[in-house]
């Protein structure tokens, strides 16, 4: 009667302690924190019901170096232990569930034994520069008026950089604060699209030694002219607080065509990108709102300099303005396109849909191979950009025989196939051959077959040029082109 009472008891007891188990688990959703464990491996002790530990921690107990509940694990390197973390009862061979983070904290990963790993801060990324490794990339040659950098790079991405002109970054200030320099045309920047080596930013870190820059303004790649660059990020930033201020001031000078109105002009017509990739843009009422001011400074019966002040920002916003004007920049290979119609652009019209512009500018630089105006290359033709083969219909007769004229006009390139690589001959037909023995070439790649004409010098010229550059504490000029002179003629 005694042992019968005794396993009643016992079994009374079991019960009991389960159901208060069970409402403590679901109270807290099914998580028991340290003290839960405590207290249920202490009952199940006194009670005697306890299993023996097992040597593979599959039931009560713990495994050979596991930490019993309640007691952190000591934290690895970049790991911190989770506090209020829960575990699973006694042994269940489970990785343990995770409390979600409360508002306004970082959710954490989790690790393998149940700890938070937290990530290291982010780094704070310093000015546009290069490495000494960078710079020793590659070497510079010059031949025919050009800085070139072989026929392609070899890198993680295989690409062909095209030529640029060889008139030298000049510097024209330098202080403790800024950099500024007289940037020649067809050399961008900073790297972008097809350029690397045969950028700005390089050529200062690899050339003088100037490294760590932080661009206060931007150029086109085809415009040349007064450029400045802030040696330290706290210099950057007040400069371009001043710029948001509309506390600076720029001025550039061109040559345009035809004769233009002697007195002040001002535009203020809206400009829409038409495409990023392609880098076009247009006049546009839903486009942002922008402002130039031109003065013509002289007119030699062909074509005139006109002085420009943008009071906006907008991209390619003197280029456009001028085109809508109907005074485009006298070889801007852009806005003075056949492609935009037999007025150019002029008062904003332009008798085809975006899509069709676009289809006509690729065509006609793609039969000029002058793709790189466009900063694209023969494999960026595929999807996301016009069928570049298939001008539009309204492209119109006249206009394909002056683009077929004048592809005829330019050296082309000639396609070879992979066997006849070694030896080329150009389609300008002089006997100069290309060897290309010691050369990389990718089976893959529609540039490998392609031996393009090298551009002469004044080709890579637009006559689009950064006179003055001032703030309120500084002010900057480069020199007048040369093509900006009254006495200068056209060839």
């Amino acid at each position: 009667m005694w042992l019968g009472g005794r396993v009643w008891l016992q079994v009374f007891g079991r019960v009991c302690f389960n159901l208060r188990r069970l409402t403590f688990d679901r109270t807290w959703g099914g998580r028991r924190g340290p003290m839960a464990e405590t207290l249920s491996t202490r009952a199940e002790a006194a009670s005697g019901l306890g299993a023996p530990a097992q040597q593979n921690g599959d039931a009560g107990g713990y495994a050979r170096g596991e930490q019993p509940p309640g007691r952190p694990e000591p934290a690895g390197p970049g790991v911190e232990p989770a506090p209020g973390d829960a575990t699973q009862a006694a042994g269940s061979g489970e990785q343990a569930a995770t409390v979600g983070p409360g508002p306004g904290k970082r959710k954490k990963r989790r690790g393998a034994t149940g700890e938070r790993v937290v990530p290291p801060p982010k780094k704070r990324r310093a000015g546009v520069s290069f490495g000494d490794e960078h710079f020793a990339e590659t070497s510079y040659y010059f031949e025919g008026g050009l800085r070139k950098d072989n026929d392609f790079l070899r890198n993680t991405v295989h690409r062909h950089e095209p030529p640029v002109t060889a008139e030298p970054v000049r510097l024209l200030a330098e202080n403790e604060d800024v950099v500024v320099v007289d940037k020649p045309s067809s050399i961008p920047v900073h790297p972008c699209g097809r350029f690397r080596h045969n950028t700005v930013i390089f050529i200062l870190g690899k050339e003088h030694q100037l490294k760590e820059l932080h661009p206060l303004h931007r150029l086109d790649r085809l415009t040349s002219g007064v450029l400045m660059f802030a040696k330290t990020a706290a210099v950057s930033e007040r400069i371009h607080e001043q710029v948001r201020d509309r506390q600076l001031e720029k001025e550039y000078v061109c040559r345009v065509e035809g004769e233009f109105p002697a007195e002040e002009v001002t535009c203020k017509e809206p400009i829409l990108v038409v495409s990023y990739k392609v880098g076009v843009c247009r006049v546009d009422p839903r486009g942002k709102p922008c402002e130039t001011v031109f003065q013509r400074l002289s007119y030699n019966g062909h074509s005139s300099v006109v002085r420009c002040r943008p009071l906006t920002g907008r991209t390619h916003q003197i280029r456009v303005h001028l085109q809508f004007l109907g005074h485009p920049i006298l070889n801007d290979p852009i806005y003075n396109s056949i492609a935009w119609g037999p007025s150019r652009g002029r008062g904003g019209h332009i008798p085809k849909t975006d899509e069709e512009l676009l289809r006509d500018l690729v065509a006609e630089h793609q039969a000029k191979q002058s793709l790189d105006v466009l900063d694209l290359c023969e494999g960026d033709l595929s999807p996301g950009l016009p069928d570049s083969t298939a001008p539009s219909s309204e492209l119109g007769k006249d206009c394909l025989g002056e683009l077929a004229a004048s592809a005829q006009k330019m050296d082309g390139a000639v396609e070879a196939g992979p066997q006849d690589l070694d030896t080329v001959p150009l389609a300008s037909g002089k006997a100069t051959e290309i060897d290309v023995v010691d050369q990389e070439t990718d089976p893959l790649c529609a540039e490998c077959r392609l031996v393009r004409q090298d551009p002469l010098p004044q080709d890579l010229v637009m006559f689009l040029h950064a006179l003055c550059y001032k703030g309120p504490d500084f002010e900057y000029f480069s020199p007048m082109p040369a093509w900006a002179q009254d006495d200068w003629q056209e060839d």
